[in-house]
């Protein structure tokens, strides 16, 4: 009977991923490159569409 439905958990995920991008990017600031990477790394498990925003972002890694 109850539960939430599909559509109000897939917008709960969507304004959970927008806040954690949010608080990456204000980290971003005043990271080093090597946490500029792990940053990269967060972002590619938490979404599909990853590379997108990385690239926006400038994170693109030499390595890949």
């Amino acid at each position: 009977m109850g539960g939430i439905s599909d559509r109000k958990q897939e917008i709960k995920r969507r304004r959970h991923r927008k806040k954690k991008l949010n608080i990456f990017k204000r980290k971003l600031r005043k990271s080093s490159a090597s946490d500029k990477l792990v940053i990269a790394e967060k972002i590619r498990k938490m979404t599909t569409g990853a590379e997108i925003i990385i690239a926006t972002l400038g994170l693109e890694d030499k390595k890949r």
